[in-house]
């Protein structure tokens, strides 16, 4: 059984949800970050750097919560990826952790990067209710984790930003996510 490692208050949470929204079989194996779990030998020969989260696969390890996702999605999802629409999968994980995550939560260039970063999104939502049009996928619990996080962990004011808002909204409302980052797994 797939087993997903992680602490509480984690990226793990984003993985947790995808997990659930896919319905596979999955065993969340919580690590005690406090009391050091991740720096353990048996974690380390799971992900050297010590980080969550991580999954066993079988045989397969892999780390990183975008890399975990995009693991996830060839993996169990119900449609095969040309590699046209899987680079658009990459470029959308990849957008969230390394552009709207630090764009939003790091403080000193949050001022400049969220008008940047929040305007095209909230054209996109205005349009259509997922990133890539009509249809949830993974791209969404990639993009909708970071944007969700906002609520839990800063107080900004979102109002310039209505379709943002509702996508949002939108997200939280979904089953899995409500037993995950709502959970703050």
């Amino acid at each position: 059984m797939l087993k997903l490692y992680g602490g509480t208050r984690s990226r793990a949470s984003i993985v947790h949800w995808y997990l659930e929204e896919l319905g596979i079989p999955y065993e969340f194996v919580k690590l005690d970050m406090q009391a050091g779990e991740h720096l353990q030998p048996e974690y380390l020969a799971i992900n050297p750097v010590g980080k969550v989260p991580a999954i066993v696969d079988g045989d397969f390890k892999i780390w990183e919560s975008g890399a975990i996702l995009l693991y996830l999605a060839d993996k169990y999802s119900k449609t095969p990826l040309s590699p046209e629409e899987r680079a658009v999968f990459s470029q959308w994980v990849l957008f969230a952790n390394a552009t709207l995550g630090p764009g939003i939560f790091v403080e000193a260039s949050r001022e400049r990067e969220m008008p940047r970063l929040l305007t095209p999104l909230n054209e996109i939502f205005s349009r259509q209710p997922f990133l890539l049009g009509n249809e949830f996928t993974v791209v969404d619990v990639a993009v909708g984790s970071i944007l969700n996080y906002i609520p839990i962990m800063l107080k900004l004011d979102l109002s310039s930003y209505p379709a943002v808002l509702n996508y949002m909204k939108q997200l939280s409302e979904r089953p899995a996510f409500q037993k995950s980052i709502s959970g703050r797994a």
